[in-house]
């Protein structure tokens, strides 16, 4: 926490990844940083029984969460469980679209899936971030056009991470910055357990690739994220 503020940080949202967690977030307190919750079922925690979708929908309506998610697909790390990960997704969804807030969106070796059900599901009052964005061009413009903002962390970064080639090419009110911590580290700790003062690197990198300064960078992404879950100034 000290050192997200010493980044600059200010407030934090998080996404839950199953219930344990959502209240793991909903107890957190600090004096000045603030932190937001949001309520959802990783695709990776879904269960095999029915989901609990009433306890789900009594948090996602609390006025203090601000987000639903995170929730998607991942056929990554396992394809036992597909068809329940695509039910939770779509209770998601409807419960985003029910109470006007934004849902986050996981996606990992499951691209036309996660296309094919985003676009069923969207009847114009979808809208959220493509969390963890490191797809294409075509892929980038055609997330924006089922209402989504791309969520850029720190595969910016990366060498190898190609989305730096045409970053510049979207429109900067679409885009939040994150970190999927633990995971993806921006250089110059790649490999290191991720937190949220490292999000300083991947705002460094964008002002870079925008050349713009970084103050500017931070004002444009942080009116982002705060018109997305409409948070306070």
């Amino acid at each position: 926490m000290a050192r997200a503020l010493e980044a600059g940080l200010r407030d934090i949202a998080l996404p839950a990844i199953d219930f344990d967690s959502l209240q793991a977030i909903a107890a957190l307190h600090h004096p000045t940083l603030r932190f937001h919750a949001m309520a959802g079922i990783h695709p990776c925690d879904v269960p095999a029984e029915p989901l609990d979708v009433p306890r789900l929908e009594a948090w996602a309506y609390f006025q203090e969460i601000v987000g639903i998610g995170e929730t998607g697909l991942d056929y990554y790390w396992s394809k036992d469980l597909i068809e329940q990960q695509k039910t939770s997704l779509r209770h998601h969804c409807r419960i985003a679209r029910e109470s006007g807030k934004p849902v986050i969106l996981h996606n990992r070796e499951s691209t036309s899936d996660l296309w094919d059900l985003i676009t069923e599901e969207q009847d114009g009052r979808l809208f959220g971030v493509w969390h963890c964005f490191t797809g294409t061009l075509d892929e980038a413009n055609r997330a924006l056009d089922l209402g989504f903002m791309l969520g850029l962390g720190g595969v910016l970064t990366y060498k190898n991470g190609l989305i730096d080639q045409f970053i510049h090419e979207i429109p900067k009110d679409r885009i939040v910055l994150e970190t999927d911590a633990p995971f993806l580290s921006p250089v110059p700790h790649r490999g290191k357990r991720n937190e949220p003062s490292y999000m300083l690197f991947v705002a460094k990198k964008l002002s870079v690739l925008w050349n713009t300064s970084l103050e500017e960078t931070a004002r444009i992404t942080t009116a982002n994220a705060r018109r997305l879950f409409r948070l306070a100034p």
